[in-house]
């Protein structure tokens, strides 16, 4: 009985959350440890999936990159990377769209149908959602680009029509016939801001930010723009945590109340996060 009572209070507590959210549009970015696990796969595909039954219209941007990684080795090709950036010529973008545009967006469309949702598989190319120029950097790393454009307007067909998107990060290039590699968790980022999205969620391999990265019972479970800078100049937020908050940031700045870097490795992580008064990871907003 006491087992009933307890998943009673949690489905009540979840009420007031749903009411709040239903309509309004959540950015997730998958990737991470939540990838690794083909169990967790399919509690993330299934929370979304939930969500999404419920009213919130949720957009999933993708990553890929150990399944890129393993693609290039079949095929004898060493990954590369420049300051924890992809080197991409021209073998290298071919096994990108066929991974992320392939592989993983319809793999991940297909187990959204099995979980009872609706999924439309898009690249950025598709629409020209992702418009991108090749970026500068002092070392050439090939076809990584920045993006310069981005069109929110196939994102919003799929939501209007019940869809879930499901965006991997390949963009149009600027000049005709080149398209550029783009770094997932900015292309999520840009989209949150085009279709004024109410959060954006980057799920990653760790719990969140922490004052020491050796023991997470230091999480920090809520920081403002105000205190970002303070936390990279005290050496807090470092590594590859600061891309992270720095696209957390941005976002807010544009209009985008809320940002959270969640811990994909944690099952049912997004649900905590959006639908309980635990919550879990860490938040970015604007106070």
């Amino acid at each position: 009985m006491s087992t009933t009572i307890e998943k009673a209070h949690t489905l009540s507590e979840a009420l007031p959350y749903i009411r709040r959210y239903h309509g309004k549009t959540m950015v997730v970015k998958y990737g991470g440890g939540a990838m690794k696990s083909d169990e967790l796969c399919r509690q993330v595909i299934a929370d979304v999936v939930l969500l999404s039954l419920v009213g919130i219209r949720v957009v999933v941007v993708h990553g890929g990159g150990p399944e890129i990684n393993e693609l290039l080795g079949k095929i004898g090709k060493e990954p590369r990377f420049i300051n924890g950036l992809r080197y991409t010529d021209e073998e290298t973008m071919e096994a990108v769209q066929m991974v992320l545009c392939g592989r993983i967006g319809k793999s991940l469309a297909q187990l959204i149908g099995d979980h009872g949702g609706k999924a439309l598989s898009l690249s950025g190319a598709d629409g020209r959602m992702l418009v991108a120029k090749k970026l500068a950097v002092d070392e050439d790393l090939g076809f990584v680009g920045e993006l310069t454009e981005v069109n929110p307007e196939p994102i919003n067909i799929a939501l209007t029509g019940g869809y879930i998107p499901v965006i991997s990060t390949v963009a149009c290039g600027e000049e005709p016939g080149v398209m550029y590699n783009i770094n997932a968790d900015s292309a999520a980022a840009r989209l949150a801001v085009a279709v004024g999205a109410e959060k954006l969620i980057l799920l990653t391999d760790v719990r969140g930010i922490l004052r020491d990265p050796k023991d997470e019972t230091t999480l920090i479970p809520e920081v403002s723009l105000a205190q970002v800078d303070v936390l990279k100049k005290t050496g807090i937020i470092t590594g590859g945590m600061i891309p992270k908050v720095e696209c957390c940031a941005e976002v807010v700045k544009n209009g985008v109340p809320r940002a959270h870097i969640l811990d994909g490795r944690v099952p049912h992580s997004i649900l905590i996060e959006l639908l309980s008064d635990q919550g879990i990871g860490t938040m970015i907003c604007g106070r």
